[in-house]
């Protein structure tokens, strides 16, 4: 395994989490921001735009993961790579969304 092999498990990892904020919310009918929205990143999309926007992070994710090298769940760094990519965009986008809907309590007080 090389190191571009967990860089690609990173991303893929990344890629992976960004879709579930998109299908669920598509698949709940519901609008929620996408790229494609007006400020991009700020307005929201359509619920079907969603879940098509999801579904490629998901095609991408699935690249990524299971095309490049040899992802191996029982492999420790190979899961560790995933998790932090998923963790690292999981952050990114709960500050985000937050600040968007709500939940960024610092600005609450």
């Amino acid at each position: 395994m090389t190191w571009l092999d967990l860089v690609s498990y990173f991303f893929g990892g990344a890629f992976l989490a960004n879709a579930v904020p998109h299908v669920v919310a598509g698949l709940m009918g519901q609008p929620f921001q996408s790229p494609f929205a007006k400020p991009s990143g700020r307005g929201l999309s359509s619920s079907t735009v969603n879940v098509l926007w999801g579904l490629f992070n998901v095609a991408v994710g699935y690249l990524l993961v299971c095309r490049v090298g040899d992802f191996e769940l029982r492999n420790t760094s190979d899961v560790v790579a995933l998790g932090l990519g998923s963790l690292a965009i999981g952050l990114m986008l709960a500050r985000h969304f937050g600040a968007l809907h709500g939940g960024d309590l610092r600005k609450r007080s």
